[in-house]
């Protein structure tokens, strides 16, 4: 089956066409090395993702190198892939996985590893680096969870620690070479041993005692430790188009990272031990890509990432050049990391000025002493004081986030949760503002003060659920939780061994996938799978002794052991570390303060921008005098069949942000462009008669250079065939035209047994009802064209039709569901009653 044949049997087709803004599509053939970069989650989890993106566009400017994308397929896509016998294929080209020469998997979270299986499956590849040959890509692993990968080790050839920027080139050029040259598998894995931050699971082997119980890991090659690979300075990366989805994402805004790396000290945070050191952009920087970003991308949010974007050195200079700059186009600014403490009322305010972004804040704990033991270094007055400053700056919602089960826990930390949110909704002197808390079982990583901490059982993390749920009462409060299922098995995988990979496997075979979804997770499918393997799940989650070798001690990631426990003696004892930006080097063993050290701007100074550089602001003229309306009329035709009416709405606000028309805007808090598009398309229809009416508040100099400029951002299948003024008046009766070419050959005589006056009636479900509506009266016209296709004409009222076009065609030929998605319906034209 073709592609074309495979999306519309699909929900969402348009995760899978590859038809996105700014996507890369090089010459498969004049590539010497092709990589499929890989997100094993949805799409709309993976196109969120930065460091995908990143890596994305550095192997697609090396000249030798072809990259291109693949997510996780859904349950619905998987089930038509294996039906029709077609591998999973990437998104720009199509080709199956298994014509590229590396796999690049993003280790995004444990909860991951099932649709790893999944995508390796799918593409025609053993599951275990044993098992594979010359004849199939390399599997690269790399990302948070290439710290602790042992869980899932034996699936991958090579995994990255650490920072990926310099050495993905360096792999490439590795790999371009050894290609070149025949070098075998093995010749291939011994020279990206030799990369640093590279490991080759094979090259060391895992030891277990007579009882079972690992006892360490023996290096094979020479080597006994994997170091980290850390970028010293982020100043020149980035800058490369954003990919901007056709779908809402998740994340669906322009990110830029500020810093990389913190200092806090956090004791239960991973990122923080394994990201250090603290990277800062120069705002100058920072300030360009935001430009560049939003103009290449239409998006009208920026997001400013790090672990703690507060800490930032300029963020308050950084945030008022910014607003200054982007407010005029309507562009709001969001910080999703933020501490409290941070977030002073002067940053609130800025971000205020467009829109009033979330602020979810992170106490963590509920009690300044259980905050002491995880370093978080904040205080209830300090959260209070955030809070009055929120409220009264006019923020009516707070999120708080906590955990529970953290080490030293009492019945009284877990009371104090419920009364801080109280506290804090008391700081408000306006009536209607409301706190969401989320909780969530603590989950011990690896490289961090607690790494060897018991964590809370199943029924334990219920408990508490219960508890708080008794005590977070009222309407001004919502509690949600992260289901301790969910934890406990994160919590397996994230401090297990290679024994794992025996029950990841078996559980996918029982049917595990998609497990960080809620709707998809099944922790029977995981019991059963432990009970058939031999393995204690429960045994994963114990205290660790002191003296017990763990699964990752291999795994450098460059903070000194000796620092770590340390950190867990001072936990215990309620002793403060400060942040060593702030209060000097806390000794952690990382910088050696030449090549590896913090990087930390000074200077804050921020120049204005240069005269005439700024592009023309998107103006929000008032419906009056100011207002001309213009019709673009434009077609759908092949990969923009796929896209649904909401993607299409937000598709084309994003190109008149690009293109930079006079826009008149819609008042109120979140004013939106003044556009109205034409009656939504059933997905998979193609049309040559779309329109969108677009309000401005100038008139255009010159219709076919902004119809020029507007196909010069529209993605594949999309045109724009006119621009011209109009009245803005939209019909309400219309005759349109389409012709539908069925799967199979068309019978001419039913078309003959439909004739004369009578009821025509066609059964449809709708709203999850099944009813029978008299398609007669609609039919305009049903002939035979050349014997292959049909050409209905349909009576619609007030923009929709009673029925659809292939609704009448199945009815009427008898086509089954698989019949009625291949088959092809273009809407010809359009005209009034």
């Amino acid at each position: 089956m073709s592609i074309d044949d495979i999306l519309p049997l699909v929900s969402r087709p348009s995760r899978y066409a590859g038809n996105e803004f700014n996507i890369v599509k090089k010459e498969w053939h004049l590539a010497g090395l092709r990589c499929a970069l890989i997100f094993p989650d949805l799409y709309e989890i993976g196109m969120s993702h930065q460091g995908l993106q990143i890596l994305y566009h550095l192997l697609n400017n090396h000249p030798g190198v072809l990259a291109e994308r693949a997510y996780a397929p859904a349950p619905d896509m998987e089930k038509v892939l294996r039906d029709s016998g077609r591998p999973l294929f990437a998104l720009e080209s199509h080709r199956p996985l298994g014509e590229f020469d590396l796999l690049g998997i993003t280790l995004p979270y444990e909860l991951c590893y099932t649709n790893i299986l999944t995508i390796l499956d799918l593409a025609g590849l053993p599951f275990r680096s044993r098992d594979r040959d010359r004849s199939h890509p390399l599997v690269l692993g790399g990302g948070p969870g290439a710290f602790h990968p042992e869980a899932g080790a034996d699936f991958f050839d090579a995994i990255l620690l650490g920072d990926g920027e310099e050495a993905v080139l360096e792999i490439a050029e590795l790999m371009l070479a050894a290609k070149s040259e025949g070098a075998s598998r093995p010749e291939i894995l011994t020279r990206l041993a030799a990369v640093e931050g590279v490991y080759v699971p094979s090259f060391f082997e895992p030891l277990y005692d007579p009882s079972g119980s690992f006892t360490g890991m023996r290096g094979l090659a020479g080597q006994n430790s994997v170091r980290r690979r850390i970028l010293a300075d982020i100043e020149s990366t980035g800058g490369d188009p954003p990919l901007v989805p056709l779908s809402r994402i998740v994340h669906d805004r322009l990110g830029i990272e500020i810093a990389r790396g913190c200092t806090r000290g956090c004791r239960f945070c991973q990122a923080g031990m394994v990201y250090r050191p603290v990277r800062e952009r120069s705002p100058a920087r920072i300030l360009e890509l935001a430009e560049q970003g939003i103009n290449e991308s239409g998006f009208d949010e920026l997001a400013l990432l790090s672990l703690s974007t507060g800490d930032y050195s300029c963020i308050s200079e950084l945030l008022v050049n910014l607003m200054d700059r982007l407010t005029q186009d309507r562009v709001s600014v969001s910080m999703p990391s933020m501490r409290v403490g941070t977030l002073t009322s002067e940053i609130m305010d800025q971000i205020k000025r467009v829109r009033k972004s979330g602020f979810t804040l992170a106490p963590e704990a509920g009690t300044d002493r259980l905050r002491r033991v995880i370093n978080k270094g904040i205080t209830e007055e300090d959260l209070l004081t955030t809070s009055r400053a929120a409220f009264g700056l006019g923020w009516k919602l707070l999120k708080f986030y906590f955990m529970f089960g953290l080490p030293t826990e009492t019945d009284e930390d877990l009371a104090a949760i419920p009364l801080l949110a109280k506290r804090a909704l008391q700081t408000a002197e306006q009536g209607g503002r409301r706190i969401n808390i989320s909780v969530a079982t603590f989950v011990p990583k690896p490289h961090t003060p607690f790494q060897r901490a018991r964590q809370l059982g199943i029924e334990e993390g219920f408990a508490r659920i219960d508890y708080l749920k008794k005590e977070v009462r009222g309407k001004n409060f919502q509690l949600k939780w992260h289901d301790p299922r969910q934890s406990y098995l994160e919590g397996v995988i994230s401090r297990g061994d290679r024994r794992l990979s025996t029950l990841i496997e078996e559980a996918w075979r029982r049917g595990a996938r998609l497990d960080a979804w809620t709707e998809h997770f099944r922790l029977d499918t995981w019991l059963a799978a432990a009970d058939s393997v031999g393995i204690d799940l429960d045994s994963y989650l114990r205290q660790r002794d002191d003296n017990e070798v763990l699964p990752w001690a291999h795994l450098d990631c460059r903070v000194d052991p000796d620092f770590i426990e340390e950190e867990q003696r001072k936990a215990l004892a309620g002793i403060y570390t400060p942040d060593c930006r702030v209060h000097g080097c806390q000794k952690c063993g990382l910088c050696d303060f030449k090549t590896i050290k913090p990087v930390v701007v000074k200077d804050c100074k921020l120049p204005a921008p240069p005269a005439g550089s700024a592009a023309p602001p998107l103006q929000a003229g008032a419906a009056g005098d100011n207002r001309f309306i213009y019709r673009f009329n434009y077609s759908r035709l092949g990969p923009a069949r796929f896209s649904g009416h909401l993607e299409v709405i937000q598709l084309f606000y994003r190109v008149l942000r690009r293109i930079r028309l006079p826009l008149n805007f819609s008042q109120g808090f979140n004013p939106s462009p003044r556009v109205t598009f034409s009656p939504a398309l059933p997905l998979g229809t193609e049309s040559r008669a779309e329109y969108l009416l677009v309000e401005l508040h100038r008139i255009l100099a010159d219709p076919e250079e902004v119809k020029a400029a507007f196909n010069r951002e529209l993605p594949a299948g999309f045109v724009v065939n006119s621009v011209a003024l109009d009245s803005g008046r939209v019909e309400q009766r219309l005759l349109t035209c389409y012709h539908i070419r069925l799967p199979e050959p068309i019978n001419p005589a039913v078309l003959d047994s439909i004739g004369g006056d009578g009821p025509l009636e066609i059964e449809v479900t709708r709203k999850g009802r099944r009813r029978r509506i008299d398609a007669r009266p609609l039919l305009g016209g049903l002939t035979m064209i050349d014997g292959e296709q049909l050409e209905m004409q349909l009576l619609t009222e007030g923009g929709q039709a009673a029925l659809k076009p292939l609704e009448i065609a199945a009815a009427l030929f008898a086509l089954t569901a698989e019949q009625s998605a291949r088959a092809m319906v273009m809407k010809m034209w359009c005209r009034e009653r």
